[in-house]
């Protein structure tokens, strides 16, 4: 753990960096003014791993306004922002988190959320449910419900649920168009592509950019990199996917023949593996590796240092492995997130995660009121949530929506009516 006296000196930085996120965040700032009224979470103890930085801290401070304790840890070992700890710390919140920490510290960590027996969860990745799951079944009669954030955790809690390991309801916000059209769209291809220019300073424009899975993320990572200039590769496993990248405008390779042609990989799937040794054998000199989905299992780590004679770090969140042929390949981050992961990264845009935050705010709070009525399986957020965001949105940037006449409701009500 960073000691006290390092907290204490981090802690004003830390408040400043909130405050410049919670500036940028109405929708969530409507909710905690409204939650700070009606405490809807009065007495509720919630249990989150997020990733901890200023957007985060907005999202605790919102649910403390709104009745609830708070025990806190970290979804990512290198996604920790020090500065947001010591002033989660000095507001008398529960963190137990810091920049770096072992994978051992990471899961320690982990259950010391847990101590706190939770009623509800957040989770990033699902590794706080996963846990209470195989290590504290103890816990699970009095959990509630949780909230889920990523495509990655989803997945994991999809599988659960499939062979009747998952004993509590659990709110799929990855899935909620407001968060997977927006977050995973437009926050991961700003974010991912902020990150590799500030931890590289390397050109985007001209570059060769492949990108591996064309889901919500890897399409706007693919978008974002050509508009700045990128020639983009979009690597697929599935048909349809592939058809839309090919229609969207960009080639799509098998990796085998991509590998050939990067100058920077990027991973998107939430899978394990996808770039491989035999991948990396035929790299050019120079080329960047780096992942942008949840965990750092898509890039082959093991093989990559197999694979090499040397390896030492060039700049920060920059690591060098020299081939046996000379060739030298640059992994990003130690293959984490590397929007997040990065010393130099921001993370998400505070406006996308106003929205996401948003939507976990009303999660909670829905799951406070009904998670004891869920069946224990993954769920989709309530529409009329998913809606109440993106209305907040809206009026929070000046747009108004057009309202249909009586004519047009009447029509869309008929079948009878027609040309």
């Amino acid at each position: 753990m960073i000691s006290n006296v390092k907290l204490t000196k981090l802690a004003p930085q830390g408040k400043r960096m909130i405050e410049w996120a919670e500036l940028h965040m109405p929708v969530l700032m409507t909710i905690r003014k409204e939650m700070s009224k009606q405490k809807p979470l009065k007495k509720l103890r919630v249990g989150a791993a997020l990733h901890i930085e200023a957007k985060t801290a907005a999202l605790v401070r919102t649910l403390v306004a709104g009745g609830a304790e708070v025990a806190l840890a970290g979804c990512n070992p290198l996604s920790t922002r020090d500065e947001v700890v010591a002033a989660l710390l000095e507001d008398g919140i529960n963190v137990y988190a810091w920049r770096g920490q072992s994978e051992k510290d990471y899961y320690a960590n982990i259950h010391r959320v847990l101590d706190h027996r939770p009623d509800v969860l957040i989770d990033d990745g699902a590794d706080l449910i996963s846990a209470t799951h195989a290590n504290r079944p103890e816990l699970i009669r009095k959990i509630r419900g949780a909230c889920e954030e990523t495509t990655t955790g989803v997945n994991r809690l999809r599988i659960m649920a499939a062979g009747g390991a998952l004993k509590f309801p659990v709110i799929a916000v990855n899935d909620s168009p407001a968060k997977h059209l927006f977050d995973n769209r437009f926050g991961t291809a700003e974010s991912a592509l902020q990150g590799i220019m500030a931890t590289t300073n390397t050109l985007i424009a001209g570059k060769q950019i492949v990108v591996v899975g064309y889901g919500f993320v890897g399409r706007g990572i693919a978008s974002r990199a050509k508009g700045l200039g990128a020639i983009v590769t979009v690597v697929e496993i599935d048909p349809i996917r592939a058809l839309e990248a090919t229609m969207d405008g960009f080639r799509v390779a098998r990796m085998a023949e991509a590998a050939r042609i990067g100058d920077i990989f990027i991973t998107t799937t939430g899978n394990i593996g996808v770039i491989r040794k035999e991948h990396m054998r035929r790299m050019r000199d120079g080329a960047i590796l780096c992942n942008a989905g949840h965990f750092n299992v898509e890039i082959d780590l093991k093989g990559l240092a197999s694979l090499s004679v040397k390896r030492r770090k060039v700049l920060t969140d920059v690591e060098e492995f020299q081939l046996k042929d000379g060739r030298r390949l640059h992994l990003l981050a130690e293959g984490r997130l590397v929007n997040l992961a990065g010393e130099r990264s921001l993370g998400h845009p505070m406006e996308i995660m106003d929205m996401s935050f948003g939507l976990q705010a009303l999660g909670v709070e829905y799951l406070a009121e009904h998670g004891k009525e869920l069946e224990p399986k993954v769920h989709d957020m309530p529409a009329e949530i998913d809606r109440r965001v993106a209305e907040l949105k809206l009026k929070s940037l000046g747009v108004g929506l057009e309202k249909p006449t009586k004519e047009q409701i009447k029509y869309l009500r008929s079948w009878r009516l027609g040309t």
